[in-house]
């Protein structure tokens, strides 16, 4: 989460007056992640997300991400579906951006994961892909693999200005990966979140209340969302740090759900890989082009290369 675009309050009462969510009480910023802008809204009927689309998320998209929002709501997933507006729109425009308002969900955000709240996460990631089995709606990965070349083009020579010789560097490690990627349908596919790092998922103690920011959610292929989740949480915030009792509950907890074929397991390397160079690749180009004024939290992309020869080890996922 972040924000680009500043709501002031006579334009949120005016938003909000299309909806049957009461007054307008409060309204604060939120600084996490790089995508959208995100304000924490409080009416006297209660407590909500208001979220501004920017950046890489297209319009043409929302129907897709709302349409999954309610697919796993309503199958009484931990999900937050958009509030609908007295017409039944959810879908709407604010600050010249397209916005929505979403359901609030309880819990925190975590910034330490223990091996009990990984294996939770795990469980929650199974559980939403068996939700999604009968999800009929398809959207391309627009941060697929097939993304990542023209990625690293775009940034060019800026590369330089985060590291010296950062991008021959990543030029390298991608000629390896699409050389090893698995062949289309040859693992599963289906729905995937494609995002989901601990700040995206909410928990009281152990206990998983949210899974959220679902706007990279794509089909692709399903092992690769799990090789994501355990790139994200198995490492310190600078990738120098692994812990292997998290990663091991993380995948216990989702093949509890889903069982991981041996053609599954043996690709989950490759598939890490390719998720420590998707994110060092959109982390360089948030960097490198993020508004100095806006207010939002910039990854470091050098933590995504420092986890990447991790992968490249027998024992990756041991």
């Amino acid at each position: 989460m972040a924000v680009y675009t500043p709501v002031s309050a006579e334009a949120l009462s005016d938003f909000l007056a299309r909806y049957d969510v009461g007054d307008l009480v409060s309204a604060k910023g939120i600084a996490e992640g790089v995508e959208n802008s995100n304000y924490l809204v409080e009416t006297t009927r209660g407590r909500f997300i208001l979220t501004l689309y920017e950046k890489r998320v297209r319009e043409e998209d929302l129907p897709f991400f709302l349409a999954l929002t309610d697919h796993l709501a309503a199958k009484r997933l931990p999900v937050p579906p958009a509030i609908r507006d007295r017409d039944g729109g959810a879908i709407q425009s604010l600050c010249g951006r397209p916005a929505c308002l979403i359901t609030f969900l309880p819990g925190v955000s975590l910034s330490t994961p223990t091996p009990a709240k990984a294996r939770a996460a795990g469980v929650a990631l199974g559980r939403m892909h068996a939700a999604l089995a009968d999800f009929a709606p398809r959207r391309a990965n627009s941060m697929g693999v097939d993304s990542w070349a023209p990625l690293l083009a775009r940034c060019g020579d800026g590369l330089e200005m985060i590291a010296p010789g950062l991008g021959r560097d990543l030029a390298a490690k991608l000629d390896a990966v699409l050389a090893a990627w698995p062949a289309p349908q040859a693992l599963p596919e289906g729905a995937i979140h494609a995002d989901l790092f601990p700040d995206n998922v909410l928990m009281l103690g152990d206990r998983v209340t949210g899974l959220i920011d679902f706007y990279f959610a794509c089909t692709d292929i399903r092992a690769y969302d799990l090789a994501v989740m355990h790139s994200a949480w198995t490492f310190d915030a600078r990738g120098a740090r692994h812990d292997a009792a998290i990663g091991r509950a993380l995948i216990e907890g989702y093949r509890s759900i889903v069982a991981l074929s041996d053609a599954e397991l043996a690709a989950l390397p490759v598939l890490a890989r390719g998720a420590c160079l998707r994110f060092a690749l959109s982390r360089a180009w948030d960097w490198l082009n993020t508004p100095a004024d806006a207010l939002v939290t910039r990854k470091d992309p050098l933590a995504y290369l420092r986890r990447y020869p991790h992968y490249a080890r027998d024992d990756a996922f041991a």
